[in-house]
């Protein structure tokens, strides 16, 4: 018979955030988000935790664990897009139905308990959170950013009534064959002179954030704000991202256009892989993994391309192909890049890749199902 815990104690927090590491122990593919993050969940100074309510809980099998879920109230997501949802995360279960119906069961319990009139997922806090669920692509790595889980799991969440409702697309970036399309600097050379535009040329990872991260941000916001699941950005979540990721950032990994008043106009964001470096430790950041860290971020072999944004004046203005155009030179130095999932029907993103040899590699999908009375 399957027990399910609430997630209340000090010891039942542990077993949810190392599960996962025990389930996936020696597969090549799955990698563990930093251990530290996670637990974070759980603290009352939570990044969410102004925008969110969370339910965390266990399924236990004669003494134990066999699987979690974390539900998720995004009450400033509703609010945005006028719905009533409950998301569910971080579901990770052995191959066993019932086991998987009892955590599906909780959440859908518990959002119907708040009000709630449908469930999707895996979605997390916000689309900043690994999001989706594998459905194509269980022989690939993992990048940092995404959800790795066994195939199995689609049977299992789909057995329970769930239905699709978006996917997203990975794939594989490489130079093409013939080498970088010139056209592509003659676009970017052309509108940069037509504009008065110039790119960034600091250096200094610290002066670079103070200077522009919340440029990058409004953009940020403004480009994606209507993209699938996104919420919108306040102080607390911003500098939650910012504590998470600015390990990872580089200047030359991150183009800006500026324009003649040092105004950010367009940007792209790529980040080193650390796939493999946090793979051994379980996501904890051991010494032996800081100095993977530290290797994988200054002598890349993968680049991540996470997104690209343009402020709305200078949109279809030419001034994707400047950024793309420096994301190609990066790549030169790389063995290949990974694109960020991307919602398969988000042409301007999908469009991009035709300037790469792109062979799609994964398929993540977010799923939803009504909640009855």
């Amino acid at each position: 018979m399957v027990q399910i815990l609430p997630v209340t104690t000090k010891k039942q927090r542990k077993q949810f955030v190392e599960f996962p590491l025990k389930l996936y122990k020696n597969n090549p593919y799955y990698v563990p988000p930093l251990y530290a993050d996670e637990m974070a969940m759980f603290k009352d100074n939570f990044t969410y935790n102004d925008q969110t309510k969370s339910a965390f809980f266990l399924a236990v099998r004669d003494g134990e664990v066999v699987g979690r879920i974390h539900g998720i109230w995004q009450f400033v997501a509703n609010e945005k897009w006028g719905q009533s949802r409950v998301r569910f995360t971080r579901f990770e279960s052995i191959n066993d139905q019932e086991v998987a119906n009892a955590l599906l069961g909780a959440v859908e319990d518990w959002g119907k308990s708040l009000g709630m009139t449908e469930i999707v997922g895996p979605l997390g806090y916000s689309d900043m959170e690994r999001e989706g669920l594998l459905v194509e692509g269980f022989d690939q790595l993992a990048t940092f950013e995404e959800n790795y889980n066994f195939d199995y799991y689609q049977t299992l969440i789909e057995n329970y009534g769930y239905q699709k409702d978006v996917d997203w697309t990975g794939n594989k970036l490489y130079l093409p064959k013939g080498g970088v399309d010139p056209k592509i600097k003659e676009i970017s050379d052309r509108m940069m002179q037509k504009y008065n535009l110039h790119f960034c040329t600091e250096t200094n990872t610290n002066k670079f954030l103070k200077k522009y991260v919340n440029k990058i941000f409004a953009i940020w916001e403004d480009t994606y704000s209507k993209i699938y699941g996104t919420v919108p950005f306040s102080r607390r979540v911003m500098d939650g991202v910012l504590d998470q990721f600015k390990l990872m950032v580089r200047c030359k990994y991150v183009p800006l256009i500026l324009d003649e008043n040092d105004n950010v106009i367009a940007f792209g964001v790529c980040f080193p892989s650390i796939a493999k470096a946090v793979q051994k430790s379980g996501g904890r950041l051991t010494i032996p993994c800081l100095f993977r860290l530290l290797k994988a971020i200054n002598k890349p072999e993968v680049l991540d391309v996470a997104l690209i944004g343009v402020v709305d004046e200078y949109k279809n203005k030419g001034l994707n192909a400047a950024i793309l155009y420096r994301l190609l030179c990066l790549m030169e130095e790389v063995d290949h890049a990974e694109s960020n999932l991307m919602l398969e029907h988000n042409n301007p993103i999908q469009n991009m890749l035709k300037y790469f040899d792109a062979p799609q590699h994964k398929r993540h999908r977010c799923y939803i199902k009504q909640l009855g009375e």
